[in-house]
C-alpha cells in the first residue's frame, strides 16, 4: 500500500513518519526544498518529541514533486490553513494542492483515496476540494476517484503519541467509498487497538474539528476568568478551585489550568475562523467572541501584576521565562509572551528572555529587540522582575532562593502556577494568575 502526504508540517510529519514506522510505504510532499532535504537526512524541521527517532527508524522519504503520487493508494492533503486579514479561513494553499494533485492523478490507473487532513470550514471537501481535483484530473469523484476527510486533533509536542493512541477516528464521506478505504488503512494501522470511530458527513466532520477546538478554548477562557476574579479575593486559590470543579464528572479536570492564555497554531486561528464562517452565515457566535476577547486580553495580567508590586515599569528589566507557545514544542505562533513583550517595551522595560528551545524562533520576530539569556539562572541574574509564561520543566526546578541570590530586585509573576505561592511569598515579592492578595 502506497501512501502520499502532502504539507510537512507539525501534522503532515507527524502522520507520515508514523505511517511509515508501520511498515507503509509513505512518501511526504513539500514546497519547501530546505524542509525536504532537512526530513531526507533524518532531522526535524522542528521540535516534536519522539519524531526524531520515528524519522531515524523509518523508511520515509520526501520530495517536492506531487509527481510522487501519482501511483499512491491514498494521498493525504495536510498543508495549512493560516488565518485572513479578517479571520477568516485561507483556503490557497488547499486549493492549490488539490489542483496540483489532480493534474498528477489525471494519468493514474490506479483509484486514489485523498484524505483532506488540513483544518478546514464546513463544505470545503465537498465543494473547493471535490471542484479542484475534478477540474484538473478529468476524473468523478466517487467513480474514478475517492474523497473523505479525516481531522486530525493532535496536540503540538505531544502529536507522535496522538497518533498512535487517539481519542477517537472521525472520517467524513459523502460519496460511499473514500471512507471504508481509509478506514480499513486504519485496521492495518491499528491493528486490535483501533481507536471509537465516527463516519458522518463530510461537512460534520469538519465542523467536529472546530466544535472541538472551540469546546476546548472555551474552558480555557472561562478558568482564566473565574481566575482574575479570585485575583481580587485574599485567600482564593484558583488551583484549588479548578482541582475541585475537574471532580465533577460533569466537567472533568482537562483544560482547568489557569494561565495567561491560549497560543499556538491552532486555537486563536479557529476559534477566529468559526466566528468569520458563523457571521458569513448570518449568525453571531457571542460565546465564541467572549471566548476569544478573553483570551486576547489574559497576557496582559501578568504586566498589571506586576505594576501592583512595582509600581512604574520604566527602566525596569523583565526577565521573561519562557517564549513557546506551550513547552515541548519550539513553536511561538501566536504565543503569549510576544503580547507580554510588546506591551513590556512599551512601557520602557527592558527585556532579557529565554527558553529551552524556542530561541531562534523568537529571534526571527524579536529580532535584537531583547537580550537573549544563556540560560534561566542567566535570564535572571540583574533583573528587576521575572514573568514565568511557559512551564518548561527546568523553571519548576527554581526555588525562591535563585531568584532571590540572582536577582537585582526579587519580584516573581507566576503567570503558569508551577510555584508554591505560600513559599514564595515567604521569601520575596510574589504574585501569581488566580492567586488572591
Amino acid at each position: 500500500m502506497k501512501i502520499a502526504v502532502v504539507g510537512l508540517g507539525y501534522v503532515g510529519l507527524t502522520t507520515a513518519a508514523c505511517l511509515a514506522s508501520r511498515g507503509f510505504k509513505v512518501t511526504g510532499i513539500d514546497i519547501d526544498r530546505h524542509k525536504v532535504e532537512t526530513i531526507n537526512e533524518g532531522k526535524t524541521p522542528f521540535k516534536e518529541p519522539g519524531l526524531d527517532k520515528l524519522l531515524k527508524r523509518s523508511r520515509l522519504r520526501c520530495s517536492t514533486d506531487y509527481a510522487e503520487a501519482g501511483d499512491a493508494d491514498f494521498v493525504f492533503i495536510s498543508v495549512g490553513t493560516p488565518a485572513g486579514p479578517g479571520g477568516e479561513i485561507d483556503l490557497s494553499y488547499v486549493a492549490s494542492a488539490a489542483h496540483s494533485l489532480g493534474e498528477v492523478l489525471a494519468n493514474s490507473k490506479k483509484p486514489c483515496t485523498v484524505v483532506v487532513r488540513s483544518t478546514v470550514v464546513p463544505g470545503t471537501t465537498r465543494g473547493l476540494v471535490k471542484n479542484e481535483l475534478e477540474k484538473s484530473s478529468g476524473k468523478k469523484v466517487g467513480e474514478d476517484l475517492f474523497l473523505c476527510v479525516n481531522p486530525e486533533f493532535l496536540r503540538e509536542g505531544n502529536a507522535v503519541h496522538d497518533t498512535f493512541n487517539p481519542d477517537r477516528i472521525v472520517i467524513g464521506d459523502d460519496w460511499g467509498r473514500g471512507g471504508k478505504n481509509l478506514l480499513r488503512l486504519y485496521r492495518r494501522f491499528y491493528r486490535r487497538r483501533k481507536p471509537a470511530t465516527i463516519l458522518t458527513s463530510t461537512v460534520n466532520a469538519e465542523m467536529i474539528k472546530y466544535a472541538s477546538n472551540a469546546f476546548l478554548a472555551a474552558r480555557i477562557s472561562l478558568i482564566n476568568e473565574i481566575a482574575n476574579i479570585c485575583n481580587h479575593i485574599p485567600g482564593a486559590d484558583i488551583t484549588v478551585v479548578s482541582k475541585a470543579v475537574g471532580l465533577d464528572k460533569r466537567i472533568g479536570p482537562y483544560f482547568l489550568n489557569a494561565g495567561l492564555g491560549y497560543g499556538g497554531s491552532c486555537f486563536p486561528k479557529d476559534v477566529k475562523a468559526l466566528i468569520k464562517y458563523a457571521e458569513n452565515l448570518g449568525e453571531r457566535p457571542q460565546v465564541l467572541e467572549a471566548v476569544d476577547r478573553v483570551n486576547m486580553g489574559q497576557p496582559l495580567k501578568a504586566v498589571e501584576l506586576a505594576e501592583k508590586l512595582l509600581g512604574n515599569l520604566d527602566g525596569k528589566t523583565a526577565a521573561i521565562l519562557g517564549l513557546a507557545f506551550k513547552p515541548n514544542t519550539d513553536d511561538i505562533r501566536e504565543a503569549v509572551s510576544l503580547k507580554i513583550i510588546k506591551t513590556l517595551q512599551e512601557k520602557g522595560c527592558n527585556i532579557k528572555a529565554y527558553d529551552p528551545a524556542a530561541m531562534e524562533n523568537a529571534k526571527k520576530i524579536l529580532g535584537d529587540s531583547v537580550i537573549y539569556a544563556s540560560s534561566a539562572e542567566d535570564c535572571l541574574r540583574g533583573s528587576d522582575f521575572c514573568i514565568v509564561v511557559t512551564e518548561w520543566g527546568e523553571f519548576r526546578r527554581l526555588g525562591p532562593d535563585v531568584f532571590r541570590k540572582l536577582m537585582r530586585n526579587p519580584v516573581v509573576i507566576d503567570g503558569r502556577r508551577i510555584y508554591d505561592p505560600v513559599k514564595f511569598r515567604e521569601k520575596l515579592k510574589f504574585a501569581a494568575v488566580g492567586f488572591g492578595s
